[in-house]
């Protein structure tokens, strides 16, 4: 299968220039390629990973990556459907900058023949005064055709500052630097900068250089129609100060049924035949949710890593009783307590019925003590018996943490401190 094969079966070709030019060039020699990300926040997304995936992948077919970090379309911001952007500071957006290049960093290998190469657009984009970017880039681009872009045309009447109006101009000449200063032949990303990538190919050719290629892959929605990445904390940041690898491995093993599947085409580097395999297996035993946890174990690992990915994976069993709760690491703990609800108590602790209804597992003090009584309550992974008991100190996890669970799916947290 070559390299178009595969990116079309996992559904990752939605659109390009040219596709029989991309599969001869995507099948010979060695290309250079560009995939571009813009310092609006402070991380990285789930949203994301569809590019820095398909990064990977070109890159193990042998070609080299250029990875590019929008130090300058970073502060101008593609023009959105809904509004203007607020602008950020320049300071704020380089030290997005530099976080995003180390989240980028763990994707690619930057050795052998096909090292990847981190750029920012600002080292061309900065020096440029204004009338040499007039003259030498907005000459070659026709208004009527920038005005009829569906951004651009679905904000005329709301209003779209020349700055946002501008953008498609910064990367196209983006794709042009690249291409005298990389060698760069093919530009990638999501089908909402198609109109910016073949606006790059067009600048590209109207400077005389080429020729080159592009493509995009789909945007990701779930099977509800909500929006991929989305939960109801937010985003699903690829930081894990921003989201814990907990939560991030949770947000996959929560893959619905019906998404799951292109999931795993998307972002797992698993070959065809198996994932064809995981498909059916998971067809004959949905209930065993062989897929999510497939997904989520790989992505959990390919993003912080192994054992980061194996804590993860720990936690989600212990939680509900099928493994050691002494073998999670305090992070890991916390992370966990908190997703579930992680009730804060100072001083003197509370029994295990005041606990129970203070977590909110129950509703009053009566149904706290008739779950005791039933043998449906569990502290750390053991039956509570007697409700009026206080907690001892040699009951707290890393000294500080109490699991309570009610059933077998129910759980809470107690952070302790004397």
């Amino acid at each position: 299968m070559t390299l178009v094969d595969d990116l079309t079966w996992r559904g990752l070709i939605q659109d390009s220039t040219d596709p029989a030019a991309l599969a001869a060039a995507l099948s010979g020699d060695p290309i250079t390629f560009y995939v571009g990300f813009d310092p609006t926040a402070a991380s990285l997304h789930c949203g994301h990973l569809m590019q820095v995936c398909t990064a990977r992948r070109l890159q193990q077919a042998g070609h080299r990556p250029l990875l590019l970090v929008g130090g300058a379309t970073g502060q101008i911001g593609d023009p959105r459907e809904s509004s203007e952007r607020s602008l950020n500071p320049p300071e704020v957006v380089s030290g997005w900058v530099e976080r995003i290049r180390n989240q980028l960093a763990p994707f690619v290998t930057y050795e052998g023949d096909s090292a990847a190469t981190m750029v920012n657009n600002l080292d061309w984009t900065g020096p440029t005064s204004v009338i040499e970017f007039l003259r030498d880039v907005g000459k070659h681009f026709p208004v009527n055709k920038m005005l009829a872009r569906d951004v651009v045309r679905n904000r005329l009447e709301s209003g779209i500052s020349f700055t946002e109006f501008s953008y498609q101009l910064l990367q196209s000449n983006d794709f042009y630097q690249l291409h005298v200063r990389h060698g760069c032949a093919l530009q990638f990303g999501g089908s909402d900068q198609w109109g910016n990538i073949t606006a790059g190919v067009d600048f590209v050719r109207r400077r005389g250089a080429g020729p080159v290629h592009a493509f995009v892959t789909p945007l990701v929605l779930k099977a509800d129609g909500t929006k991929f990445g989305k939960t109801e904390g937010g985003a699903v940041w690829l930081d894990p100060e921003m989201t814990s690898p907990y939560a991030f491995y949770q947000f996959w093993i929560n893959a619905d049924d019906r998404d799951v599947n292109n999931y795993l085409r998307y972002f797992s580097f698993k070959s065809r035949e198996e994932l064809e395999e995981l498909e059916k297996a998971t067809a004959d035993r949905p209930q065993a949710r062989l897929a999510q946890r497939a997904l989520a174990e790989e992505i959990t690992a390919l993003v912080h890593g192994p054992a980061e990915a194996a804590q993860a994976i720990a936690a989600s069993q212990a939680l509900f009783g099928r493994g050691s709760l002494d073998e999670l690491s305090s992070d890991t703990l916390r992370a966990a307590l908190g997703e579930a609800g992680l009730l804060s108590v100072r001083g003197e602790m509370p029994n295990y019925a005041t606990l129970l209804k203070e977590t909110g597992l129950v509703a009053s003090a009566n149904e706290a003590r008739r779950t005791i009584n039933e043998g449906g309550a569990y502290v750390n992974n053991e039956r509570i018996t007697d409700g009026e008991a206080v907690p001892t100190a040699d009951a707290l996890l890393h000294g500080q943490f109490l699991v309570l669970r009610r059933g077998k799916r129910t759980f809470a947290g107690v952070e302790y401190t004397a």
